[in-house]
């Protein structure tokens, strides 16, 4: 099964941008979108073959999440059923016969840290919300997780910690997660290996590689030995981040 996940930063402006090309040659089982910032009546995207999943935010413009995939679910939920959490339109869990996959837009903590703290609470119940769902089959997390987890995940370390998407509380709460009974795919296959997902549209970030790591795909310990591939396509345009992939047998 190959899945794709991308943080599209706005559904309509990539699919001006090749985002239709890309799905088609890269031809997934699932494809997860991130920052759709959509309503249903807003596009006309429906490639054929694909069943298709949107939860938007209830604000306009903002946040949301979309999934396209071949393989018919056997149940979709939307949010995590904790009513503070549900209407920024975050999280889609798909239940396939052997696994759950979830895709989830993290929230940003603000770049005065302002939701720090709603943060460390959204943080510790996705969580508890995740090792539910284990009970019953291994979980499969895509999206955009808002955290370079270590300094290896960026390019200026030492420069952006304390910054959102790099303090110690959030960088504490991807550890936990772990620590929890997931493993992040890309970091287990390439522990040394220096590559980002997204890169500020400021300086010319892009063009010269200053970039962060903190799109993932986190799967549950029992099926690591499942996941074949896990990689990044740093070179695929359309938006301020791009897509990483995951290929895993279930």
């Amino acid at each position: 099964m190959k899945i794709i996940s991308w943080n599209v930063a706005g559904f309509r402006a990539c699919l001006k941008k090749g985002f239709d090309e890309f799905f088609k040659e890269i031809d997934a089982d699932i494809f997860c979108i991130q920052e759709s910032k959509v309503l249903p009546e807003q596009f006309d995207y429906h490639p054929e073959g694909y069943y298709q999943y949107l939860n938007p935010a209830e604000k306009k413009g903002y946040s949301g999440t979309l999934v396209y995939t071949r393989i018919k679910p056997i149940n979709i939920t939307y949010g995590m059923g904790i009513e503070e959490h549900d209407h920024e339109g975050r999280i889609i869990t798909m239940e396939f016969e052997k696994c759950y996959v979830i895709t989830v837009y993290v929230p940003n903590v603000k770049r005065e840290l302002t939701r720090l703290d709603y943060r460390m609470e959204w943080e510790d119940d996705f969580r508890k919300y995740l090792k539910k769902l284990e009970k019953n089959k291994p979980v499969v997390v895509c999206g955009d997780l808002n955290v370079a987890h270590e300094e290896i995940d960026l390019k200026n370390a030492k420069a952006n910690r304390g910054n959102a998407g790099f303090t110690d509380e959030e960088r504490a709460k991807f550890t936990e997660l772990l620590d929890a009974g997931f493993i992040d795919t890309f970091r287990y296959f390439n522990p040394e290996k220096e590559q980002y997902s997204w890169w500020s549209y400021m300086g010319h970030a892009r063009e010269k590689n200053i970039g962060w790591r903190i799109d993932y795909f986190v799967v549950s310990k029992s099926i690591i030995n499942n996941v074949s591939n896990a990689m990044i396509y740093d070179e695929v345009q359309g938006s301020d981040h791009c897509p990483v992939r995951l290929d895993v047998e279930l």
